[in-house]
């Protein structure tokens, strides 16, 4: 009897002590499906729609609980159970006087942002969303300092450019894994779901210490959505007045009881040739591309973490003369650029259970490219391996220790001369690497770090790099210093399809050996709040980064030709970047980012600036929330400078530098719906389209009617008074103009 009744007694208390939580923003908005862990009771629970959590607390303990949603950080509050119902309020991101996110790319081990002595630009699938485009590589025009060049008038394809530096200097990693390198570079950011995407962080300078070759320039880090905390499944389709159309889909799933998975899907089509500027060529490459991601997160029954992922792509696009089709494929009837691109990628992180502090990463991937530029055929293949075992440990208060053995093999081999010997197919590039954060005081922390790497066929690779951070939590200040150094190996087909496109042959002049590079950034942060109602964010850079054995192309030596080789002579970029936040209670936002640089190399004592490098360029973002209208306004756009030119000749009639212009673009999404986002816009508000000359000598594209004298340089004549020959590297702007969008987001909680 008294067991009963004490079993009685237990549960009445517990009914007595049931709670209703409601979780909300400071705009009362409930934080639906918030994630909220109750520490002492080792639980999880997972809010409704309306952010509502009923739980029984035993008695009146106190319990600590840790709550994590998209719009806030994650928070912990100690709660004391209540006998009524009870509303938590938590603060969004936006309007937390001390603005933070969590970043992964400075030291490889999550950070608060304002903790790391590394500046790390953090920009979230929401800001991207303003305005939405079919691609990442896209997407990058909304970011300062960043810009997708295209390197072809004829087949789109593109890099991107960070600071003024080109596309092979900067590495593009997913999840902090160096997928996209070599073959890939220059469709790395293309066919990744955007609905897959959490954030996207950005460091700007040499990140070699840590990543290895290729993070000369900079660093884009693609962090996509954890399925823990992702949406059950999302849709969102979009098409524009080009018949451009781009389809979105993820959805999460449970494998048994400690698994989750999400899956993304992405399909884009564009198949409508479309010649505005009538030159005969199509303005925009056609293309048909289908992307399949899928990632699987495990806990195993010790509380340690295994995920693994896997991508593949599939590419078909062309672009050429109106009337071309795939049977004019490699002829010389019509002209036409066809590339076909097949790709997969094997990524997997462990936390290994018996070694306490090490994690173990590996991936893998293949790539595979069919392409012909007119009669020029380029097949290509490339995988690579890599893995890497790092290990953390916190010494004392003040020290946190990184280290790591990484080793990296490629295979690449294509149809051209350079890959005729077998031996020069393969690299292996093993090395290790060692960092240590040092925390003086609040105030003053410390980043040192050197990476070794042996490159089988360049030898011995040695980069260091220092970080220095000051803050001043009164003021909200942040001071960063950063030196280090960096390192690339260039393979020119695989980084540059300029080399393979258009009449040019290409050349070398010696066997290209590895670039280096020293760089310095010091950066400022300040974060300011006005009455309670705005919190406006100043983030202003200098940066410095000096080159030794700077790799070329020369356009300009012979108008004829590409010359490869490393700069007998040195390379500078260097210049500033001011980037401005307001963010207002209301959920205006408002984003202004300015970057002015200088980019030249100097041989022989003649200083010249790169080639299609601007010296100034803009960005900037304004969002306006109507909610009683369910309406949301985004504007974005962007300014560029003049751009030196490459000409075909000393004759050619067409301008040495780009104009200023600008791409501008609005956007209204309207929500009155539940679950269910409808919305459309303008692209390109200007009209802004290069000029129609842009491709020298389209109505010859095979030069069948182009006098060439005994050295092959094209000879002035009658019906070729510039001697052009057909060249379309004279590109600095996208060839689209004005065109709408609409599209529907239908989302699943």
């Amino acid at each position: 009897m008294r067991i009963l009744f004490s079993i009685l007694l237990i549960i009445s208390f517990h009914q007595l002590n049931a709670q209703q939580i409601s979780l909300v923003n400071d705009l009362n908005e409930p934080l639906s499906f918030a994630k909220v862990y109750l520490n002492n009771a080792d639980t999880l629970i997972i809010a409704d729609d309306s952010g509502q959590i009923n739980h029984n607390f035993p008695g009146a303990r106190k319990e600590r609980l840790t709550i994590r949603h998209q719009q806030i950080l994650d928070t912990n509050f100690l709660y004391t159970p209540q006998t009524e119902n009870t509303t938590i309020l938590i603060p969004r991101k936006q309007l937390i006087q001390d603005l933070d996110e969590v970043v992964v790319s400075a030291t490889l081990t999550p950070l608060s942002k304002k903790d790391s002595p590394v500046n790390v630009e953090v920009y979230s699938s929401e800001y991207f969303e303003a305005n939405p485009t079919p691609s990442l590589f896209e997407s990058m025009q909304n970011v300062n300092g960043v810009r997708p060049q295209l390197n072809c008038n004829v087949c789109n394809t593109g890099d991107i450019h960070i600071n003024g530096l080109e596309g092979p200097y900067t590495m593009i990693l997913i999840d902090g894994m160096p997928i996209v390198s070599g073959l890939s570079t220059v469709y790395g950011l293309s066919g990744i779901p955007q609905s897959m995407i959490e954030r996207v962080e950005i460091i700007k300078g040499p990140a070699s210490t840590l990543y290895g070759s290729e993070a000369v320039g900079g660093m884009i880090n693609v962090i996509t959505k954890d399925p823990t905390f992702a949406k059950t499944f999302v849709m969102n389709n979009m098409l524009s007045s080009w018949l451009e159309n781009n389809l979105d889909l993820s959805t999460k799933y449970e494998i048994g009881q400690r698994a989750q998975a999400l899956l993304g899907i992405n399909y884009f089509n564009y198949s409508v040739p479309i010649d505005n500027n009538n030159d005969n060529f199509t303005d925009v490459t056609l293309s048909n591309r289908v992307s399949l991601f899928n990632t699987i997160n495990y806990k195993n029954k010790k509380n340690k973490m295994h995920s693994v992922a896997l991508r593949v792509v599939h590419e078909n696009r062309w672009g050429g003369e109106m009337n071309w089709a795939p049977e004019f494929r490699g002829t010389d009837s019509i002209y036409g650029e066809s590339i076909i691109t097949n790709r997969w990628e094997a990524f997997s992180k462990h936390q290994l259970d018996k070694a306490k502090h090490f994690n173990f990463q590996l991936s893998a991937n293949g790539h595979y490219h069919d392409s012909y530029y007119g009669t020029t055929h380029y097949k290509a293949q490339q995988h690579v391996v890599f893995g890497q075992l790092i290990h953390t440990r916190k010494i004392g208060d003040k020290h946190e220790l990184l280290s790591g053995v990484a080793l990296r093999y490629t295979h690449y081999d294509d149809n051209t001369p350079a890959t005729t010997a077998k031996q020069n197919t393969h690299t292996l590039l093993p090395g290790v690497f060692i960092q240590d954060q040092v925390t003086f005081n609040k105030n003053h922390s410390l980043l040192a770090g050197v990476r070794y790497d042996y490159n089988s066929k360049h030898g011995n690779i040695l980069s260091p790099r220092i970080n220095y951070k000051w803050n001043s939590k009164k003021t909200n200040t942040i001071f960063r210093l950063g030196l280090g150094n960096g390192y690339r190996v260039a393979n020119v087909f695989t980084e540059d399809h300029a080399a393979l496109t258009g009449a040019r042959t290409v050349e070398f002049t010696e066997a290209l050996a590895p670039e280096t590079s020293y760089n310095a950034n010091l950066n400022i942060d300040q974060s300011i709040v006005k009455y309670k109602r705005a919190l406006i964010t100043v983030d202003a850079s200098l940066f410095y980064t000096y080159f030794t054995n700077r790799i070329i192309a020369d356009y300009e030596t012979d108008p004829d030709k590409i010359i490869y080789a490393n700069l007998d002579g040195y390379a500078i970029s260097q210049g500033a970047s001011f980037n401005s936040q307001i963010h207002f209670t209301n959920g205006t936002n408002l984003r202004l980012g300015i970057n002015i640089q200088d980019v030249t190399y100097t041989e022989n004592g003649v200083r010249k600036n790169q080639l299609l490098t601007e010296k100034v360029s803009g960005t900037w973002s304004f969002s306006i929330p109507l909610p009683k209208l369910n309406l949301n306004i985004d504007y974005t756009g962007n300014l560029y400078g003049p751009m030196r030119l490459p000409l075909v000749s000393d004759l050619d009639s067409r301008d040495e530098f780009s104009p200023y212009w600008s791409l501008q673009n609005i956007k209204l999404n309207f929500s009155y719906f539940k679950n269910i986002e409808i919305y459309a816009g303008v692209k390109n508000l200007l009209n802004f389209t290069p000029p129609a000359n842009s491709i020298a000598r389209a109505f010859d594209p095979f030069d069948k009617d182009v006098s060439f004298d005994a050295n092959g340089n094209a000879l002035p004549t009658a019906n070729n008074p510039e001697a052009l020959t057909f060249d379309p590297s004279y590109v600095y702007a996208p060839n689209q103009g004005i065109r709408g969008f609409i599209g529907v987001k239908w989302s699943i909680k």
